[in-house]
């Protein structure tokens, strides 16, 4: 064969497959609503309490253990049960399971902030940032690590942990569902067992329009993420009149910013878990 016509084979073959390799590996921009990205509960979750969904059991690869997930599901306003049932005093905090909170080194999560109900992504970004700050202030323990913005698809995890923490935007399938919060951990057994290895977050990205400053009618995201992030360190929800007004409160409404900032329980229950 002519050598010059080998040379030039040989260099047309090296731009096909440099092509191939940078095409393989160019991060997959987040779909937008119009693409029809939805989420939805696997139909094999199950519900045990009030908008808390078990995912079954599963192993994590990280920890070497058997754990078990739960979802989360923040719904829109909803009647709160009276907190004087029996004549008792509520307390206003309360956990995923006693004792299960992040043991051990600190993990990185990563946001996909793309979205088309009007937030900044560099706002979502910054705000989810600050929100993490409020509940490692009020425990005085650095709880969840450092994020890192990303165009990259995520996809929340179901059916077992992929030792990554994940947030971004989605078509839920209930319209009535503002977010969902998924956990993994070891939630029973003798509590001193009991740990968090995984979270991720789903916000709606279909049925509600999000504001950055409490606007009316509309949801304010960091009154939600706020909320969201109690999940994430292991604060479960309160469904009781007498504690609306704290942060884990399970409900919300257009315009609320009281869940911005943390409680008086909020900060007594996250101080004792951690």
């Amino acid at each position: 064969m002519n050598k010059k016509l080998l040379v030039i084979l040989v260099a047309v073959a090296v731009l096909i497959g440099t092509d191939a390799a940078l095409l393989a590996y160019q991060p997959q921009t987040a779909l937008a609503k119009g693409q029809k990205v939805k989420f939805r509960l696997p139909a094999s979750a199950v519900q045990v309490a009030d908008n808390l969904y078990s995912l079954g059991t599963a192993f994590d690869k990280k920890s070497g253990k058997q754990v078990e997930g739960y979802a989360i599901i923040h719904r829109k306003d909803g009647a709160a049960k009276s907190g004087n049932a029996k004549g008792a005093a509520t307390a206003c905090y309360g956990f995923l399971a006693k004792d299960a909170k992040w043991k051990g080194a600190l993990e990185s999560w990563v946001v996909n902030p793309a979205n088309t109900r009007g937030l900044d992504p560099t706002f979502v970004f910054s705000n989810l940032t600050g929100d993490i700050a409020k509940w490692e202030t009020a425990a005085d323990y650095n709880i969840l690590g450092d994020g890192t913005p990303t165009d990259i698809t995520l996809i929340a995890d179901t059916s077992a942990p992929d030792n990554q923490n994940e947030v971004y935007f989605a078509d839920l399938s209930d319209p009535n569902t503002i977010a969902v919060t998924i956990v993994w951990g070891i939630f029973g057994g003798p509590p001193f067992n009991r740990q968090l290895v995984e979270w991720d977050q789903i916000y709606d990205d279909a049925t509600y329009d999000w504001s950055m400053s409490g606007e009316a009618g509309k949801m304010d995201f960091e009154n939600i993420a706020t909320h969201e992030l109690g999940h994430s360190v292991g604060m479960g929800d309160l469904y009781t009149s007498t504690c609306s007004n704290e942060t884990m409160y399970g409900y919300a409404s257009y315009g609320e910013t009281k869940k911005r900032d943390l409680n008086t329980g909020d900060i007594i229950g996250v101080n004792k878990l951690y």
